[in-house]
């Protein structure tokens, strides 16, 4: 997720470039496995639909929860779809490094949000509403559940949203679903990240897309 914009211009990682961002447009390319991000300096460029090769995906039953993240975990509340215009404006934070979430960006996925598709997860310091510290936000469709960015103002935060996540998704057993991270980065994969082959990844969105939405 965080890796998008530091990725660089790979042409083959870039499937197309051009087209729009409606909700429609959205949820045919998360279906064929690509997403959007701006090419050029920042991600902030003309729109290109990328599909990494190998991709970054997160196993369900392989999420590393270190001790101190336990600890985190017990210290932060969480919430889903509490505030996800929020979330977004936190990924989107202009003085973080690398970032590629323009206003039309926030503004296509606050539509997917409106219309059940894009999801969010929240994360507090004191109770729900007081004090955002940290959260991520993707789209969900069918068993898929694509993470686009998180952010992280506290210590761990970003990373309890991650096991916020992977709680809802893995709630059901249902072992097709499938929690894409778009790269593969060193903190995500000591967290329990892989790399798979755009072969594999194919496979296994196939599979997703058959299994139903899990309840947020």
């Amino acid at each position: 997720m965080e890796a998008a914009a530091a990725a660089g211009e790979d042409v083959g990682e870039v499937a197309g470039a051009g087209g729009d961002l409606e909700a429609g447009t959205l949820l045919a390319a998360y279906r064929l496995g690509l997403f959007p991000m701006g090419l050029g300096g920042g991600g902030t460029g003309p729109l290109g639909w990328w599909s990494p090769d190998p991709r970054g995906v997160l196993p369900l039953d392989g999420l590393r929860v270190s001790r101190s993240l336990r600890r985190s975990v017990r210290r932060y509340a969480t919430t889903l779809d509490a505030a996800f215009d929020d979330v977004v404006a936190g990924c989107a934070d202009p003085s973080r490094a690398h970032r590629w979430i323009t206003p039309e960006v926030a503004a296509a996925y606050g539509r997917l949000h409106r219309l059940g598709w894009a999801h969010s997860v929240e994360v507090w310091e004191g109770r729900p509403g007081e004090r955002l510290v940290g959260g991520l936000y993707g789209v969900g469709v069918g068993g898929l559940f694509a993470g686009e960015s998180m952010f992280s103002r506290a210590t761990d935060a970003s990373k309890v949203a991650l096991v916020r996540l992977v709680s809802v998704l893995a709630r059901d057993g249902d072992p097709r679903r499938l929690l894409d991270v778009q790269w593969r980065t060193d903190h995500l994969a000591s967290l329990g990240v892989v790399e798979v082959p755009r072969a594999e990844y194919s496979a296994l969105l196939r599979r997703a897309l058959a299994a139903p939405q899990p309840a947020w």
